[in-house]
């Protein structure tokens, strides 16, 4: 019961934020969000401590596999259909979701650390590799 409550929760902040802020897609914030969780995993995973800071490059690269991983050539037709063309648009969801609480922020964190990340026509179009097996 909890983690409904939780959950509903955050979809009425990412609701919130939408209202605020239709540049992107309220899946665009979940999506994020769920690359956040993963870039966390994987810092935690490595032997020596305690959870650390992920910084925008770790993210920007979360949000890079994440996509093709779920999405696979369609991942900037996705991601531009949720409003998110270049690294720095994740950097404003980031940013947004800060300000409502949704995200922890250190003080190091700024937008500009996002941009210039990675252009997204050669990250998910021009160095995609189709599969093997088709």
């Amino acid at each position: 019961m909890g983690k409904d409550k939780a959950s509903s929760s955050a979809y009425e902040k990412i609701r919130a934020l939408w209202l605020r802020d239709e540049r992107y897609h309220p899946y665009a914030y979940a999506f994020v969000k769920q690359a956040v969780e993963t870039a966390s995993k994987q810092k935690q995973r490595r032997p020596g401590g305690p959870r650390t800071h992920i910084s925008a490059t770790e993210l920007l690269e979360s949000v890079r596999l994440l996509a093709l991983e779920e999405f696979g050539y369609l991942a900037k037709t996705v991601l531009n259909y949720w409003g998110v063309h270049r690294s720095e648009d994740v950097g404003e969801i980031v940013f947004n979701m800060f300000a409502l609480g949704l995200l922890g922020r250190s003080g190091r964190d700024q937008r500009a650390d996002f941009a210039g990340g990675f252009d997204f026509q050669e990250a998910f179009v021009d160095a995609y590799v189709f599969p093997s097996d088709i």
